[in-house]
């Protein structure tokens, strides 16, 4: 027995079926697979036919137990530290906007790209960062993520000088490196160290460090770098900052190499027990999981859906400085207290709906309930800013960040439902990689609308873009994979207990 094990499930017997093209396999030790013949499991009747219930009468088969253990918080605790310290770096410029053009000398558009650089790194570098998540795990790739948000943390601290903006792209640049073995990796984390009753809300917790991180990148720049009349008096509050940065990243880092492990003992579940018996990934395996994935209808429409909601949270994030202080001049630091109030009510959305998801398992009724939510939020906030009341923008944008940012773990969770059983990971980063693309593209819409046409117009646009994903919602099919998976490997272990106690053999 394991010592700090919290709940063991039913253990049963196994035997891998290789499913090929019109013959069976061999299993076993001289198991040899053809890769143009194996096919990955996209329907749940397949997924459900690799379990087989039988006597362990030779070393072709194996019993495969379950377990959940009670270590799993302190890994979901570590990853949440990282990912956030890296979220945070992601907003640090852009919420001071006004006094970054100040120190540097450069437009405000130029400071967009400190944010922009995030979502331009992560589309070339996803498939690459999935595969490595894939091949060497959960601690090769937080690893990684820790010791390049460092980088670019220690980056960040040599740029502080009036001439050095270029040095603070470069920091910022590793930072977003960084995230690609961060910002998807949630549902893994998630699926492999907690059980079905839990795996939606550990995901809901491992997205609050980007919630938690985006907060505080809200709220600490304009507290700590103030607008003074000397530039070196600016620099000096941006050095201070950097360095309280660099020092959290750096500790984290030790911490998980020290404490961080890849995966538990035994799998939390009977679909992490079927996950675990797909072949080691290739990048010819990786690329025709990539490639099953996206054909599947419902899941590239929530692709666009998914994409169009954060990339329109992305753009918003980044010009808030910009959008509050053409209607309240002079607030930056109640900008940045706007920011953090969209964010810790999208940290209470995300575990209610985490919650919710877990105990009704309602998939494609939350995304549209959310949706539309998003919807009504975005619209009282677009046209509230004309009262030019600062209480009112700090309520609808709240309400705005409830729904919006509590979409994130509801959109992982019902991707890894209808693309299982390929890997969390890969369906959780095409969705992040189309957000980048939809963020961009807001961003710098947005901004253009903005300076032009001012804030009505620029968020009125963006709210025409939910409306388009809103729609699109509509059809997709809830064909939830993974959870019939579960509830089928339950029905056969339930079955073959009751078998063994009729034959006198419990």
């Amino acid at each position: 027995m394991v010592a700090d094990q919290e709940t063991t499930q039913f253990s049963y017997q196994y035997s891998p079926i290789t499913l090929a093209a019109g013959r069976e396999e061999t299993v076993g030790e001289e198991e040899v697979v053809q890769e143009e013949e194996v096919a990955m499991l996209t329907d749940v009747k397949s997924a459900t036919s690799i379990v087989q219930p039988v006597k362990c009468q030779s070393n072709k088969s194996k019993s495969m137990e379950t377990k959940v253990y009670r270590r799993r918080w302190i890994m979901l605790a570590l990853f949440v530290f990282v990912f956030m310290t890296n979220a945070f770096q992601w907003i640090q410029f852009s919420i001071i906007n006004n006094l970054i053009t100040k120190y540097y000398g450069v437009e405000s558009s130029t400071v967009d790209w400190t944010s922009l650089v995030f979502m331009v790194a992560y589309i070339p570098l996803i498939f690459p960062g999935a595969w490595i998540m894939d091949k060497m795990g959960l601690r090769v790739t937080l690893l990684l993520g820790a010791f390049g948000t460092t980088a670019g943390a220690w980056t960040n601290v040599m740029s502080v000088a009036p001439d050095r903006f270029y040095v603070a792209l470069m920091g910022q640049t590793l930072c977003a490196t960084a995230q690609v073995f961060l910002l998807g990796v949630s549902p893994n984390v998630a699926a492999v160290w907690f059980g079905p009753e839990q795996v939606s809300s550990a995901c809901a917790i491992g997205v609050f460090g980007s919630q938690v991180g985006i907060a505080l990148g809200f709220l600490i720049p304009p507290i700590l770098v103030k607008d003074h009349e000397l530039k070196d008096d600016i620099g000096a509050d941006l050095l201070f900052m950097f360095y309280i940065v660099a020092g959290v990243s750096t500790l984290l880092l030790l911490v998980v190499i020290v404490v961080f492990q890849a995966k538990p003992s035994l799998p939390p579940s009977a679909a992490r027990c079927l996950a675990s018996q797909q072949p080691s990934p290739t990048p010819l395996t990786y690329y025709r999981s990539v490639k099953r994935i996206l054909t599947n209808r419902d899941y590239n429409l929530l692709l666009l859906t998914y994409g169009i909601n954060v990339g329109v949270f992305y753009a918003m994030s980044t010009l808030l400085n910009q959008v509050v202080l053409q209607h309240f001049p002079g607030e930056e630091e109640n900008a940045g207290r706007i920011g953090l109030t969209i964010v810790l009510c999208g940290m209470l959305g995300s575990v209610l709906f985490g919650v919710i998801l877990d105990r009704t398992h309602k998939f494609k009724e939350t995304t549209l309930a959310v949706y539309v939510f998003v919807l009504a939020s975005m619209a009282a906030y677009t046209f509230t800013f004309k009262l030019e009341h600062i209480a009112v923008t700090f309520v609808t944008a709240g309400v705005t960040g409830f729904f919006m940012t509590g979409y994130l773990p509801v959109g992982f969770e019902f991707a890894a439902e209808l693309t299982y059983p390929e890997p969390e990971v890969t369906s959780a980063g095409l969705l992040n990689a189309s957000a980048q693309i939809f963020g961009i593209i807001f961003t710098i819409l947005g901004g253009w609308l903005l300076a032009n046409y001012g804030s009505l117009v620029c968020n009125g646009t963006m709210l025409a873009a939910l409306l388009v994903g809103a729609a699109l919602t509509l059809p997709i099919r809830a064909e939830l994979k993974r959870q019939k998976a579960n509830q089928t490997a339950e029905n056969m272990t339930t079955k073959n207990v009751k078998e063994a106690i009729k034959d006198g053999n419990p």
